[in-house]
C-alpha cells in the first residue's frame, strides 16, 4: 500500500492528476485497507446477532423486581403467573425473572441469529451432532459443552 501512496502522491506532484483524484484514490486505498484489515467471519450455519435476554432464578421476585426497575430502569414488559416468571425490559425484553429453585443463578441466555427458521436450525444443529430441544423453562435450545441451556431465537 505505502508504493501505491507514494504513487498517487507523485502523480500529483508532476501534475498528471488534479487534488480530487488524489483524495479520491487516498480514500479508496484506505478503504481497501480497512477491508483487508477486518476478520474475516467465520462460516457458521447462523449469523448471530447478539444476546436476547437472560433468565435469572430468584427467591424474592419482588425484591428483584424492584432491582431491575430502581436500578436499570426496566419495567414489566409481561407476565405468567402460572409459571412464576416476570419479564422486563425497556423497548424488549431483556431480563426474564423466574422464582424457582435453586436461585441465584442464571438458568439460560437467549442469542438471537437472523433469518431463524427453526427446521433449518434443528437440522444444522444435529449435523454438529447436537441435539435441540424445546420446553417451557428453556424455549428451543440446544446446551453447550459445559450443559448450560442455550436458547435460540429470532432477531
Amino acid at each position: 500500500m505505502e508504493l501505491a501512496i507514494s504513487n498517487l502522491v507523485k502523480r500529483f506532484e508532476q501534475g498528471r492528476i488534479s487534488r480530487r483524484e488524489l483524495v479520491r484514490g487516498l480514500a479508496l486505498l484506505a478503504a481497501a485497507g480497512t477491508a483487508a484489515a477486518a476478520p474475516a467471519r467465520q462460516q457458521t450455519p447462523f449469523a448471530s446477532a447478539g444476546i436476547d435476554h437472560i433468565s435469572i432464578q430468584v427467591v424474592d421476585m419482588p425484591r428483584s423486581i424492584a432491582f431491575y426497575r430502581d436500578v436499570f430502569g426496566l419495567s414489566i414488559l409481561n407476565e405468567d403467573t402460572e409459571n412464576r416468571i416476570v419479564r422486563m425490559g425497556v423497548d424488549r425484553i431483556i431480563v426474564s425473572l423466574h422464582a424457582k429453585e435453586p436461585t441465584g443463578i442464571v438458568d439460560h441466555y437467549a442469542i438471537a441469529i437472523e433469518g431463524f427458521d427453526r427446521e433449518a436450525v434443528t437440522a444444522a444443529l444435529e449435523a454438529r451432532g447436537l441435539t435441540p430441544d424445546q420446553n417451557l423453562d428453556y424455549g428451543f435450545h440446544v446446551r453447550d459443552p459445559e450443559g448450560v441451556p442455550v436458547q435460540i431465537v429470532g432477531t
